[in-house]
């Protein structure tokens, strides 16, 4: 619930100051400042979809989403993030062509908007800096680039003021957008792996393997499978080779993984003796799941 009221916050807060910028742009007839106003109504419209789908993520299991509809949330940081990502991107190209022909700018209008707009974005920064969800990364990383901006025309509005060096701007500009863009691609990374399956950062199946062999009755572990929902919820489902108590067997293998940070955990007992086709999961359209015989340790 925080996470969604840190984005609904950032969004009235970013929303407003785009229509504070729209009228100051025309005021002043800054075209500068009404092409940031532009920018900042797509980030406005990225937050809103970003707050939509948090509050769908939290919408509890059902028949048709099993899982529950927390991937709502990863989503919600994808479409923040493919925003930032074209946002730089702009940002980069409209600099060059900056570099190459230099525009005249109005420094005593521009100080002023980035003195606001410093104090919104760093506002709205605070307010989303806590919480570990994709979605909120994406939307902090998402004010950070606005202050970071802001802080770069405010610094280089002075500088040109007294310089008139134009030229500063761009150069500024496309420095934040660099930053902004390595941030970027180590958000869109972990979204991918979570969307492909791979195993959760700071989890290694080997490991897990090795602490369950250990427990007492238990002689064999496989058909291992790890991912994550929203980088913060794990799931496992693996087969256990016992012929212990089940419930104790049980009890001690999620206690074990609640270690490993695995918090959702689907168990199959089989006995010593039995005949499993599943030890290593291969999957083709034609046989599916394969495998051989298990054997004991």
């Amino acid at each position: 619930m925080k996470t969604e009221k840190s984005i609904f916050v950032a969004f009235i807060l970013n929303l407003s100051f785009s229509v504070f910028e729209f009228a100051g742009g025309i005021f002043s007839g800054s075209v500068a400042i009404l092409s940031d106003a532009i920018h900042d109504m797509g980030d406005s419209l990225s937050l809103g979809i970003s707050f939509f789908l948090e509050k769908i993520s939290k919408k509890q299991p059902d028949d048709k989403y099993t899982f529950g509809y927390t991937r709502y949330s990863v989503l919600g940081s994808l479409v923040t993030t493919l925003i930032l990502l074209y946002g730089s991107v702009m940002v980069i190209l409209n600099a060059i062509s900056r570099i190459i022909t230099p525009v005249e700018v109005n420094y005593d209008s521009m100080i002023l908007f980035a003195i606001i707009g410093i104090t919104v974005n760093f506002g709205a920064v605070l307010i989303t800096r806590h919480g570990n969800s994709l979605n909120q990364k994406a939307v902090n990383l998402h004010m950070l680039e606005d202050v970071l901006g802001w802080i770069v025309v405010l610094i280089g509005s002075f500088i040109m003021r007294f310089t008139h060096f134009t030229i500063l701007d761009p150069i500024m500009s496309i420095g934040v957008a660099i930053f902004i863009l390595v941030n970027v691609f180590k958000n869109l990374k972990e979204i991918t792996d979570l969307f492909l399956e791979k195993i959760p950062r700071g989890i290694n199946i080997n490991d897990i393997r090795e602490h369950l062999l250990k427990i007492d009755g238990i002689t064999d572990v496989h058909h291992i499978h790890i991912r994550s929902i929203d980088s913060r919820n794990n799931h496992a489902t693996m087969h256990i080779v016992t012929n212990s108590d089940s419930y104790q067997i049980k009890e001690k293998v999620r206690k074990e993984l609640q270690n490993h940070n695995i918090n959702h955990v689907t168990l199959e007992l089989e006995s010593e003796n039995e005949h499993c086709h599943q030890i290593n999961c291969r999957i083709d359209s034609d046989s599916g799941c394969s495998g051989c015989h298990h054997h004991s340790h």
